[in-house]
């Protein structure tokens, strides 16, 4: 149950996602509905580590289209290849970026998100959507963060 969640804040971010992903594994499995488990893990990224944006644009023709999130509104759609939602997508890959001021046609849906990382999501070989996440801070994500996150997308295929 969410209300079980157990937060771990003072430690490091490794040992904060070695904390965090069997507690979702255990929120999701059993679970079919792609939609409730896709919240309940916007929620307990937002709620373990504070980031300003955390959620979910799911593919929906040539557009990514907005999806269980946790944080102020958001853009609804964003095209293929365009932002560093939709450049994930199309390049099928995950994106770090320190600054998204010098992210060439970065799309501002919030002028306070300053970095960002955003992991596409699969459906055996198609890409059905991406995790992004936005930091109010310049530089706030790295390998660690790109590792951990793919471990819980990744629990979304088992």
């Amino acid at each position: 149950m969410a209300e079980d969640l157990q937060i771990l804040k003072d430690a490091d971010k490794e040992a904060q996602y070695k904390m965090l992903i069997p507690q979702i594994k255990a929120l999701i499995t059993g679970e079919e509905d792609q939609i409730a488990n896709l919240g309940n893990i916007a929620a307990a990224l937002k709620e373990q580590f504070g980031w300003f944006w955390v959620g979910f644009y799911l593919v929906k023709g040539e557009e990514l289209v907005l999806g269980p999130f946790q944080g102020p509104v958001a853009c609804t759609r964003i095209r293929k290849g365009k932002g560093v939602c939709g450049a994930s997508w199309a390049q099928r890959e995950t994106l770090i970026v320190p600054d998204v001021d010098l992210f060439p046609g970065h799309i501002a849906c919030a002028s306070a998100s300053r970095s960002e990382i955003v992991l596409p999501l699969y459906k055996g070989d198609e890409v059905i959507g991406v995790l992004d996440v936005d930091s109010e801070y310049l530089s706030h994500f790295d390998e660690v963060d790109a590792i951990y996150l793919k471990e819980i997308i990744n629990l979304l295929n088992g």
